[in-house]
């Protein structure tokens, strides 16, 4: 292997008294302000007019990389690491456009809701005379349970007591969504329409009972009753079965005490109990609903399955 001489070595093999290295063929002697085998500095003004020597090339290669603001934070400790996981997971899987109904992801809520849309702005720009008639007819009372039991309780929650500015509004959309989506369209139906029913049932059979024995009036039998309300109650009770228990227990407690708070207030008595009613009959449906709910979970990990298979 050849050697190769550096400039130390080179000013050391020129013996003393010798020829200076130009008078030899070489490069230029080197400047006495120098030092031996450094690279000269290029001088350069800074903004004060003062001359500054400009750091050479070769030390500027050799200087550390500046650090990036990430790279000095500090790392996450390890034993935090299985808790940060789970919940950046869980907030990436955040979708906030799947609370509201949609055509294809909940078709029974999104129809449903654009017909309560429909009926809510009937009641709130036509004539008082014609939106009374309607409502009267749809009134699930005893009279009209006794000449048309079908037809008014179905009529009777096309309509919502408030209108699109009630809580009941508001809760439709959020808790049927998310139970349509869990349970889907037909048995979340299934659901909405039980408990209207029987609630509805036992409050005006209870009515009719007073009126017989002499409790009520006969008037009573007659009083405007329809809405929303039943189901809605029903659904929320179904629903807390299917959440976590730190989101399903507050809410429905939440709920409840609404409900008993509205029964002290003693402003409609019959009403309230009947919210109460149906709350307690979607508790009951646990059971059911979570068979549903597990069902159709089965259900779509098989269908993947089978467009997976399908797509190979």
């Amino acid at each position: 292997m050849e050697r190769i001489a550096t400039a130390d070595t080179q000013a050391s093999a020129t013996p003393p008294g010798g020829p200076p290295a130009a008078e030899s063929g070489s490069a230029a002697p080197l400047d006495s302000g120098m030092l031996d085998a450094m690279p000269r500095q290029r001088e350069v003004l800074d903004e004060a007019g003062e001359l500054v020597f400009a750091a050479p090339a070769t030390a500027l290669a050799c200087a550390p990389a500046a650090v990036s603001p990430s790279a000095s934070t500090p790392a996450v400790p390890a034993e935090y690491a299985p808790r940060i996981a789970p919940a950046l997971t869980a907030l990436r899987g955040v979708r906030p456009w799947r609370l509201l109904p949609t055509p294809t992801g909940t078709p029974f809520t999104f129809c449903y809701g654009v017909l309560l849309v429909v009926t809510s702005l009937i009641a709130q720009y036509a004539g008082p005379t014609l939106v009374g008639q309607l409502q009267q007819a749809s009134s699930t009372d005893v009279t009209h349970l006794l000449r048309d039991p079908f037809l008014v309780l179905v009529a009777s929650a096309l309509w919502i007591v408030g209108g699109m500015v009630s809580p009941y509004a508001f809760l439709f959309l959020l808790v049927l969504t998310a139970l349509e989506r869990r349970i889907g369209g037909v048995r979340t139906a299934g659901v909405f329409l039980f408990g209207h029913i029987v609630a509805t049932l036992a409050t005006e059979g209870t009515v009719g009972i007073a009126v017989l024995a002499g409790h009520l009036p006969a008037s009573s039998l007659h009083r405007l009753d329809y809405g929303i309300s039943f189901g809605v109650a029903t659904s929320i009770g179904a629903l807390a079965g299917l959440l976590r228990p730190w989101l399903g227990l507050p809410m429905i407690t939440l709920f409840a005490w609404t409900l008993i708070q509205s029964l002290l207030a003693f402003a409609d008595p019959m009403t309230n109990w009947g919210h109460l009613i149906s709350l307690t009959i979607g508790i009951a449906t646990w059971p059911l609903i979570r068979r549903w709910a597990w069902a159709a979970q089965v259900t779509r990990v098989v269908g993947a399955g089978r467009v997976e298979v399908a797509g190979v």
